[in-house]
């Protein structure tokens, strides 16, 4: 065999090598540990009924997801991703960068963020406020100014609670639990000061660094996108009170107890009502453009947005999900179908 034939036989051979490994036959999803749980239900229930093969869901936090989706357009990028949180305009931006271009938002219900802790602990009752003062970098001293955080302890932050020190596992920043605990819950509390409200007018930018703020002195302590290891690790350490979303507490309500806030628990009905003060939406995104090139994504779509899933009695309820109204369900599932793209969130 000549030089000729045998360099041509390497390149096919390279070239057949190649195609291999570009080509994918399963969805690849990424992003919020609070929607993992639901996502891999879809995904099993769908392995297991139609000839696709399983999704590869892959628990990333929200922000590492988006970071990935938006990465680019092409098999080596993931098709879906989880969120917790709506996708963030500079997000969004990010997608349309790199030619994603048509994004379709699917809003799959309502999820509350539980602030548990171990069953054989005292059963707490917190504010809002108390968490601020428990949980702020910095907070007020009442003369205008800000000082570190001094509170060791609950009993510092509020006569009524106990007299065990503050100590919180929680998100990292690149989870959308933590975008929307500091959302709904440190800035609620910070909300309380009457100086603070006045500051997001005056000035945002330090508004947000005062209010969202999380403390670095080992009393919030970042426990990592695993919400299982957070539930063992409160069961192991009852002085301790973690933040994850609504499904991990009603997986496991022989071992931990979620708190009340501002009175009251953490129940399907009092999140789906809004009477919960720390509750939100969870999302998925569709990368439109990976729509026929990645076989099963719109079937995939659909299994999710079926009424035996996500409705009331589906079976994504029994692991936590707080299901959209029906109406709005709906319409949901309607866009959803036909890949309807997003306009830039605001």
């Amino acid at each position: 065999m000549n030089k000729t034939l045998i360099t041509t036989a390497v390149v096919l051979a390279m070239s057949a090598l190649s195609t291999q490994a570009m080509a994918r036959d399963t969805i690849n999803i990424v992003g919020s540990s609070t929607v993992f749980p639901f996502s891999t239900a879809v995904a099993e229930t769908f392995g297991r009924t139609t000839s696709f093969k399983t999704p590869k869901v892959e628990s990333t936090g929200t922000g590492g997801g988006m970071k990935l989706f938006c990465a680019g357009v092409g098999v080596e990028h993931p098709d879906i991703a989880n969120a917790s949180r709506r996708m963030k305009a500079s997000e969004f931006e990010d997608c349309q960068k790199v030619g994603a271009k048509e994004i379709t938002e699917v809003k799959i219900g309502f999820d509350g963020i539980a602030i548990a802790n171990a069953k054989s602990a005292k059963h707490l009752d917190l504010t809002l406020k108390d968490l601020y003062l428990a949980l702020a970098k910095d907070i007020p001293n009442g003369n205008g100014d800000f000082v570190a955080n001094p509170n060791k302890t609950w009993k510092d932050v509020n006569a009524a609670l106990p007299d065990t020190k503050i100590e919180v596992l929680g998100p990292p920043p690149t989870s959308g639990t933590r975008d929307a605990f500091n959302e709904l819950a440190m800035e609620g509390g910070c909300n309380s000061f009457p100086e603070l409200k006045a500051l997001k007018k005056t000035d945002e930018k330090k508004y947000k660094a005062v209010c969202q703020g999380l403390r670095e002195d080992g009393a919030y302590i970042e426990a990592g996108e695993n919400d299982n290891l957070i539930v063992q690790k409160l069961v192991s350490n009852p002085r301790a009170l973690g933040i994850f979303g609504y499904s991990y507490l009603e997986q496991n309500t022989d071992k931990i107890q979620g708190s009340k806030v501002n009175g009251v628990e953490p129940t399907y009905e009092t999140i789906a009502s809004a009477a919960y003060p720390i509750s939100r939406a969870l999302f998925f995104y569709i990368k439109n453009a990976h729509v026929g090139t990645i076989p099963g994504i719109k079937e995939f779509v659909a299994e999710f947005t079926s009424d035996k899933a996500w409705g009331p009695e589906g079976y994504l309820a029994d692991k936590g999900l707080i299901s959209l109204p029906d109406a709005e369900r709906a319409s949901v599932a309607a866009s959803a179908k036909a890949l309807k793209p997003m306009s830039k969130p605001e």
